[in-house]
């Protein structure tokens, strides 16, 4: 079944979007989504065609992203806030037949070189009184390609099918608590090119039929606002929204949240104290769990366990198998350190067109490595230990030190630089750079670097910590030890 088809039977006149102006329908966003589909059969765009779609939290993306997969293609979602060389990059990776965006982007697509016969729609096409109709696809047929600097290393497109996403959403909706109801007003300013907002805060939505209210930019004392006005029930964010919201309620500025029953934090580990703040200033449980793009997203989560263990991440969902395993792929015992490997429907089929990476990540019987280190509590309760130990994560967004590392290198005067992450109370972590420079590179500054970031890579790669040192700890054969640096 096509993933689209989600939206068919929903109530015309009901609440669907609110992108912060104004609610679109069911029955409005039904009409904007044929409108896309007829867009891409003039274009003769095929079904597993690949369609990039560029667009900030709004209206325009929910529309291209139920348009693209009802037409038969693959959705691409990309950050719209990326620099033009990173987009070019994705693109060129993925090779999409048509690219979805607003205006401001296309004028920066359009600038950009080699991007072959792309053919960009700077617009959101005419709306289309046909009903819409999607195109039949199997279970596996690929729904969405999300780049992930996830288990194998540098950002690559992860393939999720239909039913990948559709797993998950059953999983999700299989636990005790109501995570969704078909009355409810949800709110998320995660975005929506992310997993966690794509298909946690908008397919929880498009498969139940409650109301999303979406925010671009976050803004503590706009959003709770807002919340308010709407008569918001649920909310899905990372932890940096949350503890905004924390700190704002510590000094009386949040009023009480009347309407809403449920929160649930994802992305980034949630710091214990955050949730407990949060529901003793608010009433509201915070629930917290852990995933990956890899699995569409959700693994585990403390909704349905009825506490919230500081630490813990929950239990898996209902129909997701979980391993704590050594480096011999051997279980580990009870309460030792293991990594987390993960086996359900809902798990990816593989990186796009890369056969080596996702062999060192998927078992031939359809376990996925995640590559981090939990231990299982008495009761069953997951606690992660440890991550990919080079992998920073803001804000729930991945980001690969090399990649930041090869930006940096290429500044004249820079001899050699390692990245790494450094916890922060807001953020989760923040991405610091440690930077040996030459003799040409005296007069280097810390604004010279983060410009020469800026450039090229999206905003929360770009370090927001730059040391500057005279050598890099290094091992027996020469190489940069990362973890030294951490540790210092």
């Amino acid at each position: 079944m096509n993933l689209a088809s989600l939206v068919v039977g929903h109530d015309a006149e009901a609440p669907a979007l609110h992108d912060g102006s104004s609610w679109s329908s069911w029955g409005d966003l039904r009409e904007r989504a044929a409108g896309v589909v007829a867009a891409l059969q003039r274009v003769e765009v095929a079904p597993g065609d690949r369609v990039a779609v560029v667009w900030s939290n709004s209206s325009q993306f929910v529309a291209c992203y139920v348009g693209v997969m009802a037409a038969g293609a693959v959705a691409v979602p990309l950050n719209p806030a990326s620099p033009g060389p990173e987009l070019q990059s994705e693109l060129q990776a993925v090779r999409p037949s048509v690219v979805l965006c607003g205006t401001d982007t296309g004028a920066v697509l359009r600038g950009l070189a080699r991007l072959g016969d792309v053919v960009v729609v700077d617009d959101l096409p005419a709306r289309s009184s046909a009903p819409l109709a999607p195109v039949d696809r199997g279970d596996g047929e690929p729904a969405v390609l999300l780049f992930t600097s996830g288990t194998a290393g540098p950002a690559r497109p992860a393939v999720l099918s239909h039913g990948n996403l559709r797993a998950n959403l059953h999983q999700m909706l299989s636990l005790p608590g109501d995570l969704s109801r078909r009355h409810d007003v949800a709110f998320t300013a995660v975005p929506l090119f992310h997993v966690f907002g794509l298909n946690v805060a908008l397919g929880l939505s498009l498969v139940t039929g409650a109301a999303l209210v979406v925010e671009d930019h976050f803004d503590p004392v706009a959003s709770w606002s807002l919340m308010s006005q709407l008569a918001v029930t649920t909310v899905v964010g990372v932890p940096a929204m949350f503890a905004a919201w924390v700190e704002l309620a510590s000094v009386g500025r949040l009023p009480p949240a009347e309407r809403l029953r449920l929160a649930v934090c994802g992305a980034a580990p949630l710091a214990p104290e955050t949730a407990h703040a949060f529901e003793e200033l608010t009433g509201i449980t915070l629930w917290s769990g852990y995933g990956l793009t890899e699995a569409s997203p959700v693994v585990t989560t403390t909704l349905g366990t009825g506490r919230n263990l500081p630490g813990s991440v929950g239990r898996p969902l209902p129909g997701v198998e979980l391993r704590l395993v050594d480096e011999a792929g051997d279980d580990v015992l009870h309460g030792d350190p293991g990594e987390i490997w993960v086996r359900g429907d809902n798990i990816f089929g593989g990186y796009f067109e890369d056969p080596a990476s996702t062999a060192e990540v998927l078992t031939g019987d359809g376990w996925l490595r995640t590559g981090d280190i939990a231990v299982l509590g008495d009761d069953g309760d997951l606690f992660v230990v440890d991550r990919r130990k080079d992998l920073v994560i803001v804000s729930g967004f991945n980001v690969f030190p090399a990649e930041v590392e090869q930006v940096l290198r290429s500044v004249p005067g820079v001899q050699d630089v390692v990245v790494v992450g450094r916890p922060d109370p807001v953020a989760g972590e923040l991405v610091e750079a440690v930077v040996v420079v030459d003799g040409a590179g005296h007069s280097l500054t810390e604004d010279d670097l983060r410009q020469a970031c800026a450039a090229s890579l999206a905003r929360y790669k770009c370090p927001k910590a730059i040391r500057f040192v005279d050598e890099l700890p290094r091992g027996l054969v020469g190489k940069a030890l990362r973890r030294a640096v951490r540790d210092q």
